[in-house]
């Protein structure tokens, strides 16, 4: 591994500590490990139909074949990219290293039924999305989830807290604090539970998706019962079918379109956190020895939610390139997609950066009370709404009228102001108990 200094991403450098986890499923290493598995499953299969020429192979060596993947080092993959440098191709050269451990396990006469009949993209379009749904499963989701964690819990613990609303930027109809922390929890829900749901496409039907060298050799099989069974019962992945020579992507855009809303929704949640701080409704804890400005002792600036922001942009750039590209191939295929998948990592390494960010500043919050009561007691205005509306139901003449010439003069309105007012209305006395009940504390709905 190169020293992290030198390293051009920050995926790889400053931040590598966040994201080397992510290397088992998007490195170079993993995607060759992965092939050389498709390719071992696949023979695997084509001896369990049997085909004629495979019906004598001995299945209790199916262990040792998988043992080539399931114990496969960076050793073997260094192997296959200098077997790369002569064929100039990945995937033969990872066909070509298979017949060689055959060899070594003194089955070298079944080796033409290594990738037979295949196209490089049936090990690809199978390989990359079996890595996809592996991260998603085992580090996007669980990593997610601790931060769906955290705020479910301050949801709770702040639920009956008064805050004052803006709406526009500007003081509105009080809310509570868990409240507004549970729409992101509902936002989220809904996401990571669409996500859940979503097929893993793998493309599997030989040079165009037509099998044609297989019908041609066999042409009494089933060849895209054998693929659906392949990729969905042995893979876990959906078959995409009719295909060309690629994965046509549509589902795989869904995915990261899923991630990207996801995203947008930590983004929000980071914009509104970083605001309640600079409003002082929140302070953060402070680490010894940690400095906020190289001039200006006092700062504890928001840093990780804006390490967070900046990365879900990233992350969203990527994710929104990635969705639209993927799809478009000319004809039955060109190589442009090669390239661009072997960047899925990326957008899913921003992303794990900015949920740890996130972890760690919801981790620092510490509420101050006093800030939001003082608010609140700052704009008594907001009990318009409600007072208005009681009156209304009283049939009082021009309720809104009354209030908004109470309230819009650009003069302080205070709880002694509304409390004149309310003595001045010609309704009952019930009534008027009624409104004096509403203030910006308790006025904050269900």
């Amino acid at each position: 591994m190169i020293d992290n200094l030198m390293a051009i991403s920050p995926i790889d450098g400053r931040y590598y500590s966040k994201t080397s986890v992510l290397g088992d499923y998007f490195s170079e290493f993993a995607l060759i490990r992965c092939r050389v598995k498709v390719e071992i499953e696949y023979f695997i299969s084509l001896c369990d139909l049997p085909l004629p020429q495979l019906s004598d192979f001995d299945r209790n060596l199916y262990a040792e074949l998988r043992n080539i993947y399931g114990n496969f080092t960076i050793d073997d993959a260094q192997a296959i990219k200098d077997i790369e440098k002569t064929t100039n191709h990945d995937v033969k050269a990872v066909e070509y290293f298979v017949k060689g451990k055959f060899d070594e396990l003194g089955i070298g006469k079944y080796v033409d039924f290594i990738h037979f009949g295949l196209t490089s993209q049936d090990i690809n379009n199978t390989a990359t999305p079996l890595l996809l749904k592996e991260a998603v499963l085992k580090v996007y989701s669980p990593e997610l989830e601790k931060v769906a964690v955290i705020l479910k819990r301050d949801a709770e613990e702040w639920k009956d807290i008064p805050m004052l609303a803006h709406t526009h930027g500007q003081p509105a109809s009080p809310t509570r604090l868990g409240k507004e922390i549970s729409v992101f929890t509902a936002r989220l829900d809904e996401q990571k539970s669409q996500l859940d749901g979503m097929k893993y496409p793998a493309k599997f039907g030989g040079a165009t998706g037509n099998f044609n060298a297989h019908a041609a050799a066999y042409p009494e099989i089933d060849w895209n019962l054998f693929a659906r069974e392949f990729v969905e019962g042995k893979l876990g992945l959906s078959r995409s079918y009719p295909t060309t020579q690629i994965e046509h992507y549509d589902n795989l855009a869904a995915i990261f379109d899923c991630m990207r809303r996801i995203n947008t929704i930590l983004i929000d949640l980071c914009r509104d956190m970083w605001t309640y701080i600079s409003m002082e409704y929140f302070h953060q804890k402070i680490k010894a020895g940690e400095v906020g400005s190289s001039t200006m002792p006092h700062k504890v600036n928001p840093i990780d939610y804006e390490n967070a922001e900046g990365n879900l942009e990233m992350a969203n750039a990527v994710f929104t390139f990635l969705s639209a590209k993927l799809p478009i191939s000319r004809m039955q295929r060109d190589l442009t997609d090669s390239t661009v998948l072997r960047n899925i990592g990326v957008p899913i390494a921003h992303s794990l950066i900015a949920f740890k960010s996130l972890e760690k500043g919801l981790g620092k919050l510490i509420l101050n009370s006093e800030a939001i009561r003082n608010d609140l007691d700052n704009n008594w205005a907001v009990v318009a709404e409600g007072i208005q509306t009681i009156l209304r139901r009283e049939g009082y003449p021009n309720p809104y009228e009354a209030l908004k010439a109470l309230t819009r003069t650009n003069e302080r309105i205070t709880g002694e102001s509304i409390s004149a007012f309310i003595d001045s209305l010609d309704v009952t006395e019930s009534v008027k108990k009624e409104l004096r009940a509403i203030t910006p504390e308790t006025y904050v709905g269900i």
